[in-house]
């Protein structure tokens, strides 16, 4: 352990560290000592030096307890700033310390992991790496996890942790957090997920912490809405009122007032479910009506929040929605209904953006002109309004956009280059104004700015202490908060400052009942995990450890950032249930299909195509004892467990897309996996297939049928993915064990013969499928006679009747309309 001041010496003073150049803060050098002891859970406020303290006991681990440190960001910029601050600061050199993301690829991971002291990664990448079974967690003898927090529900963090303190010789992990949770029960929920049995705690109000920090005053810009804005959310809020009324009908609610909030949405949902199973056709009817109401919510929002531009621009899109294949009855309803077109034409023609705007370019030219200041963060949830933004303020002030990677509809991301270009050039003072979405809110060393602009309030006390945290590190800061008086900004505003009170307190009460908290962790059996960490003699390794808790399935998002950018990120602000899969698990550019053999003659080994690291199977699997699993490019199938069974997987919602949706695609990955293995396996995946949607049962048959018959598959149905993990395990148990067969990934999907296309032609006609194309084939001969057909002709095919025939001849014989 490092030598204090108390102790006469200097206590930066190591091997591993440059020398001078880091400052030296006691309470850094305090809460390193105490995360050297344990598996420590380190709270500091941000802009204070978390990185530092982690930096300290990688120094000291390294060196006295050798192997290799392992340090986890949530975001590529993150991951990236970490190690350029760790080349700097330690003696180890440059090509020992690595960054893992999602562009490097495995195999060279995998190479550069062997070589490797330290190693800088995205917690989706390492997730990836260790299903896939390419690096090996045994010799990481300190792990840090930046942005603890993040460590809830699914979030790669915990199976990563379940990983180290399973697989490590000498196990020592740091979390690092400024707002690790809301209350006592969310920290107590990190640290069990994370493994952690110590707390470490330095808030503002300490003496060694107080001379480093400044004041950040908050002030609070209320924002009257002009008339036509009001217009506009009163004409959708009538449209809501009247599906409240309907749902009122069905008895599933009393409230016609459009002020709902999610937990009652939430209630008229599950009143809905109940209502399907005595009454399908009423409960589906409700169902729908339900939708709307959450798509005109979202539209609300829009409008109140952000700016007319970004309503029209929703409704554009929900018009679009309405012209696909297969839309749906509720976006239909939408687009025709009469005051959503005036509400439509109102925000056309209103010339306006937001008031919001305009109160923007104010504070900036106070804080930029009058005041003299140098930069200014503006964040918002939205990447339009993030790009609007930039539009709209590059007239006054030099200004970029900072935003994820992924591209969003009619928006192209940021690479991590333009990224890192992007901070380096705010940093060096080319422009003025940065303008985020929450992509820059955790931990990137953002330089000082003078003022911390909010689009819209956030409704999480973490986010929003992540985002004022850019401000007030070296001098007194300021935070403004814009708000559009009596919409969801006053609600989200309220419940933050709420929340940041309590956290405030919280964190009082953790660093003042440390012990008993510690105790409460020891209980929930984290003290063996300390056991076989650091304790008093982190030199001494232990004995395994037991897993963390189980968790729930909540998915974050991936490797590129964390950001809620474009609509995915407003539905989030508004409240609504949509899967914000923004940048999702880095898609690894793996050779595709390869012949792998069994490990040895003990386990079984599972492959998985690497896209179905969407859901929690592969892990699973991952963690069983003879199980070993390997990641790939499947060109067939999302599983193989041996040289002639193949899994095609579907949850209960992608089988039914199937067939209302217009997307045959799964017949032809089932007919793809039919060609190259000898048993292909169909599961479906979900409770309730009969019921989920208002499909007829005859239709959900014919499609089983066709999987079974017509492809000779077999089709078995599972429960959740839990289940799916059984059921793979125990078919290629029976297969690799009873039937001593080997694992083999056939080759890539063969071209398809002439009756396979002439019948995807015919299939895809007014989306006909595939066992009416073959018959519609058999009965004229040639694709061209399919097509001339008239009426009366189709008619006398089998399974052809006067609704279908005319959809075919709409088709093939109706004029062009785009």
């Amino acid at each position: 352990m490092a030598t204090t001041d108390a102790e006469g010496g200097d206590p930066l003073a190591h091997p591993l560290l440059v020398d001078g150049f880091l400052e030296n803060r006691r309470y850094q050098v305090e809460l390193a000592d105490i995360a050297e002891g344990g598996h420590t859970l380190v709270c500091l406020p941000t802009g204070l030096g978390k990185t530092t303290v982690s930096l300290l006991v990688t120094a000291r681990r390294l060196h006295d307890a050798g192997g290799k440190s392992l340090m986890l960001a949530p975001t590529k910029p993150l991951v990236q700033q970490h190690a350029e601050f760790y080349r700097e600061a330690l003696t180890v050199p440059d090509d020992e310390i690595v960054v893992f993301t999602g562009e490097v690829r495995p195999d060279d991971r995998a190479d550069l992991w062997s070589d490797a002291r330290i190693v800088m990664a995205t917690p989706q990448v390492v997730e990836n790496d260790l299903v896939g079974n390419r690096i090996d967690l045994s010799a990481v003898t300190h792990c840090t996890f930046d942005e603890c927090h993040r460590a809830t529900g699914d979030y790669a963090y915990n199976y990563i942790a379940d990983r180290y303190h399973a697989d490590a010789d000498n196990p020592l992990v740091t979390g690092m957090s400024a707002s690790p949770g809301d209350d006592e029960e969310a920290i107590l929920e990190v640290c069990e997920n994370l493994g952690l049995g110590d707390v470490a705690v330095m808030t503002e109000d300490d003496a060694d912490v107080a001379e480093y920090t400044h004041d950040t005053s908050v002030d609070w810009k209320r924002i009257d809405l002009p008339e036509e804005v009001v217009e506009i959310r009163d004409a959708i809020n009538e449209v809501v009122s009247d599906r409240l009324g309907k749902l009122k009908e069905l008895g599933v609610t009393n409230k016609t007032s459009p002020d709902l909030s999610e937990r009652e949405i939430q209630g008229m949902q599950a009143e809905l479910r109940k209502l399907m199973n005595n009454d399908q056709s009423e409960g589906y009817k409700g169902m729908s009506f339900l939708a709307e109401i959450r798509k005109l919510r979202t539209a609300v929002t829009y409008v109140e929040t952000q700016s007319v531009e970004s309503v029209r621009r929703y409704f554009e899109r929900l018009k679009e929605a309405a012209r696909s294949s297969g839309a749906s009855k509720a976006d239909q309803r939408l687009v025709s209904e009469p005051k959503i077109r005036q509400a439509i034409r109102t925000a056309r023609e209103y010339d306006d953006l937001h008031p919001k705007f305009r109160r923007t370019r104010m504070l900036l030219a106070e804080t930029l002109g009058i005041e003299n200041g140098e930069r200014v963060i503006v964040f918002t949830e939205s990447r339009d309004t993030a790009e609007t933004l930039v539009d709209f303020l590059s007239n006054h002030f030099s200004t970029r956009k900072f935003v994820g990677q992924s591209d969003t509809d009619g928006s192209e991301g940021m690479t991590q280059t333009e990224q890192q270009d992007t901070l380096d050039r705010f940093r060096a003072g080319e422009f003025e104004v940065l303008v985020s979405t929450s992509v820059a809110e955790e931990g990137l060393d953002v330089p000082e700015v003078d003022l911390v602009l909010f689009y819209e309030p956030v409704p999480t006390a973490i986010r929003a202490i992540q985002r004022k945290g850019r401000t007030g590190r070296q001098a007194e800061g300021r935070v403004v908060v814009l708000l559009a008086e009596d919409t969801r900004d006053e609600a989200y505003f309220w419940k933050a400052r709420n929340d940041q009170k309590r956290m405030k307190q919280e964190l009082q009460n953790l660093k003042s009942v440390a012990g008993d908290l510690e105790a409460q962790l020891n209980q929930t059996g984290l003290g063996d995990y300390e056991d076989a960490g650091g304790g008093d003699s982190p030199e001494e390794g232990g004995d395994g450890s037991p897993a963390p808790a189980e968790t729930g399935v909540d998915r974050d998002n991936g490797d590129g950032g964390t950001e809620a950018d474009g609509q995915a990120g407003l539905d989030a602000f508004a409240g609504t249930d949509v899967a914000a899969e923004e940048d999702g698990h880095s898609v690894d550019e793996l050779d595709g299909t390869v012949a792998t053999a069994r490990a040895d003659d003990d386990g079984i080994e599972i492959v998985a195509d690497q896209r179905e690291l969407d859901s929690t199977i592969a892990r699973d699997l991952s963690t069983r004892e003879g199980v070993e699993t390997r990641l790939e490019t499947l060109a067939v199938g999302d599983y193989v467990l041996s040289d002639r069974v193949v899994v095609e997987r579907k949850t209960v919602a992608d089988f039914l897309d199937t067939l209302t949706g217009g997307d045959r695609s799964m017949f032809e990955q089932v007919g793809d996996a039919t060609r190259h293995y000898a048993r292909p396996v169909v599961v479906i995946e979900g409770e309730d297939l009969y019921g989920a949607r208002n499909v007829h049962h005859k239709a959900i048959n014919g499609a089983l049928a066709s999987l079974a018959v017509d492809f000779g598959a077999s089709v078995l149905r599972t429960a959740d993915e839990g289940e799916t993990a059984d059921l793979l395990e125990m078919v290629a148990q029976r297969e690799q064990d009873a039937g001593d067969r080997e694992v083999s990934v056939h080759g890539e999907k063969q071209s398809k013969t002439l009756a396979e296309q002439q019948e995807y032609v015919v299939s895809s006609v007014a989306e006909v499928g595939p066992v009416t194309a073959r018959s519609l084939l058999d009965h004229f001969g040639t694709v061209e006679a399919v097509m001339t057909a008239n009426h009366e002709d189709l008619l006398e095919v089998e399974g052809i009747g006067d609704v279908t025939a005319e959809r075919i001849r709409d088709v093939v014989g109706g004029d062009y309309e785009p």
